[in-house]
């Protein structure tokens, strides 16, 4: 009798090594599916024999990192997209990319499940699955870590080594490393281990990206980033597809110390998370993006994308990237990047990203009508009386309502 077949998020890391083996002796044919994302990997050809030796039927790997930037990481960042205020949504933005490639290998292989090794505790769970369920309803979920056969017998990473110990399954997890991460060309993150503790400060050798900013060299840097649409395209003067372009900037931002976040989340799923991150290319791009929109977009757009931003975020953070409301926003926002076409130019040093110009051919900056000095009559300065007068009148029709009751509650 022919086994069920079920597509795998593989990473070649602990978790999704032990859970190759684990799906084999539960009867499946593994299919286990490699996203590159722009993650450091280990050699191709040692990630597929240790997929075969863990039991895998199929080491499947693909480079996706082109359709990351482009589809998923660009329209966040033409939406300036941040979650709770500093996280630039790197782990976020890459789950609905992997749930579409399960999906659609599952698909050409004739598979009837798709598996994931996200915890039952996560937000990464919420993310898979709800991307399955949207681009397949009759897709079946495979979970080991919501399973209590597996959880109960294998509940941390001690308990998983041990178990690729036994089985002769290579992995280069230890226990003196204190904390996990998950990595793509737009950030790397850290979680877990001693970063449960909030108060407990980032160990100086987890970080990966980045230089420390007090290391850093005593000399500032400095960047043109060219804008076409909304979208990046070129560093310095020279254009770079999308990926190149992100890891140029990952370059520049990592030699400055730019993008380290620590912070403390809100999962979805209802409890707070601590997490650090180095996001060194995203963080310029972001604060290059807004600076291109400040001469190009009109306050009212601005001020719209402003108040979605938050709701968009929260969209991608919580997994719906693949949802009917995401399609709007995402449409909408491509609409408003028509004019933010130029150049913004930065400064990079110890930590810092600070932009010192802009420009556009679509600039809305009129120096005329700025400037402190004669304006050539380009702005009457008398308007500003009426100006103020209409705005002032509901204040002051305010005032004296506040007043009526005051002296009615007296009475």
């Amino acid at each position: 009798m022919a086994k069920e077949k079920v597509v795998l998020a593989y990473s070649g890391g602990l978790d999704t090594s032990v859970i190759v083996h684990w799906m084999t002796g539960q009867g499946f044919e593994v299919i286990a599916l490699l996203l590159d994302l722009g993650q450091k990997v280990e050699n191709l050809e040692e990630i597929r024999e240790k997929g075969a030796r863990a039991g895998a039927a199929k080491v499947l790997v693909q480079d996706v990192q082109e359709e990351f930037v482009r589809d998923f990481v660009f329209p966040a960042l033409q939406f300036n997209a941040v979650y709770e205020g500093a996280y630039l949504l790197g782990t976020a933005l890459a789950r609905p990319l992997i749930a579409k490639a399960q999906i659609e290998t599952a698909r050409a292989e004739g598979a009837a499940y798709v598996a994931h090794g996200a915890t039952g505790k996560g937000n990464d769970q919420v993310r898979f699955e709800l991307g399955y369920y949207a681009l397949n309803p009759e897709i079946q979920v495979i979970a080991p870590w919501k399973q209590p056969e597996f959880f109960k017998a294998y509940p941390g990473r001690r308990e998983l080594i041990a178990y690729c110990e036994r089985h002769a399954i290579p992995v280069k997890a230890t226990l003196e490393q204190p904390w996990s991460s998950d990595e793509n060309l737009l950030h790397i993150s850290f979680e877990a281990g001693m970063l449960e503790d909030p108060w407990e400060a980032p160990r100086a050798e987890m970080f990966e990206l980045t230089t420390a900013p007090r290391e850093a060299a005593d000399a500032p840097e400095t960047l043109l980033i060219g804008f076409e649409q909304g979208l990046p395209v070129s560093v310095n003067g020279e254009r770079l597809g999308p990926a190149a372009l992100l890891r140029r900037l990952n370059e520049a931002g990592g030699r400055h110390g730019v993008g380290r976040i620590d912070m403390v989340e809100s999962r979805y799923v209802g409890m707070k998370s601590r997490g650090v991150y180095e996001t060194p290319g995203g963080t310029i791009l972001h604060i290059a993006h807004r600076a291109m929109e400040s001469i190009t977009l009109d306050r009212g757009v601005i001020n719209l994308k402003d108040t979605l931003m938050p709701r968009f975020a929260q969209l991608v953070y919580n997994g719906y990237w693949f949802s009917p409301e995401m399609e709007v926003l995402l449409s909408m926002v491509r609409e408003t990047q028509r004019p933010v076409t130029g150049a913004v130019r930065l400064e990079l040093y110890r930590g810092g990203c600070q932009v010192t110009g802009r420009q556009s051919p679509y600039s809305l900056y009129d120096t005329g009508a700025v400037s402190m000095e004669d304006d050539g009559g380009a702005y009457r300065p008398e308007d500003a009386w009426g100006f103020i007068g209409l705005n002032a009148l509901p204040l002051k029709m305010a005032h004296r309502q506040k007043k009526k009751m005051e002296e009615g509650e007296g009475e």
